[in-house]
């Protein structure tokens, strides 16, 4: 009887468990959502955010909202705001800067691994970049260059590069969503990824390396000097 008893409830124990990892997670969508906003700029830097006021728009209850947003805070994309709450994270040039240079290290590697399997990237990836980027859409350009790196990292054989750089990404989109507004990427942007995805096809590993961080280096340097363009420019009132 005992037996039977405990055979029962493990059964619906166990079916509730697999109705739990099948639904939605809640945090995780709300953290999605919101990621995606502040990185498109949807949720302007300096925003505030409120716990009542987001459970309100994702017809939810206050607790996963809380959650979703300690994560955010947790990986630099909101912080705490002045009396109570938190605000979407002001845009750093020193924080970006060190973004890049992880950027830079962890491509390097890819490219560096890719080169050695001599890749073939999607030529698709690269004919829709130059496309794009004809376009005054600034979000398209975006996503293109991010599919660009993607292919990398996916050629590179080592998923773990990918889900390495993946938020860092996020921080990046950021600001170049804040420049790219009033300045479009440089004219050679596409030039450079063309160049970095020969030297991989041909095997020239050394050369692959130096071309992807020159063209971080390229990127960190205009804009971060942009941003503190635009930042001397809001503090001045300008």
């Amino acid at each position: 009887m005992a037996l039977g008893i405990f055979c029962i409830l493990y059964t619906e124990m166990n079916s509730s468990l697999l109705q739990l990892t099948t639904a939605p997670d809640l945090v995780e969508q709300i953290y999605a959502r919101l990621l995606d906003a502040i990185s498109e700029g949807t949720l302007a830097p300096g925003e505030r955010l409120t716990q009542e006021d987001l459970a309100q728009r994702f017809a939810v209850s206050r607790q996963p909202v809380l959650q979703a947003l300690r994560l955010l805070k947790k990986d630099g994309f909101v912080e705490d705001a002045p009396g109570r709450g938190v605000q979407v994270t002001q845009l750093d040039v020193r924080w970006i800067d060190q973004v890049y240079q992880v950027r830079s290290s962890l491509d390097a590697l890819a490219v560096r691994l890719a080169a050695e399997r001599r890749a073939q990237l999607d030529p698709e990836v690269m004919r829709q970049g130059r496309w794009v980027h004809q376009r005054p859409d600034v979000q398209a350009m975006i996503q293109a260059d991010l599919a660009f790196h993607r292919a990398i990292y996916q050629a590179s054989g080592n998923p773990l590069i990918a889900q390495s750089i993946d938020l860092h990404w996020h921080h990046l989109k950021r600001v170049m969503g804040a420049v790219l507004q009033s300045s479009f990427q440089r004219q050679t942007v596409w030039d450079e990824h063309e160049a970095i995805a020969n030297a991989i096809a041909a095997g020239e590993a050394d050369v692959a390396v130096r071309l992807v961080q020159e063209h971080a280096h390229a990127a960190s340097v205009q804009l971060t000097a942009r941003l503190t363009e635009q930042l001397s420019t809001i503090h001045t009132g300008a």
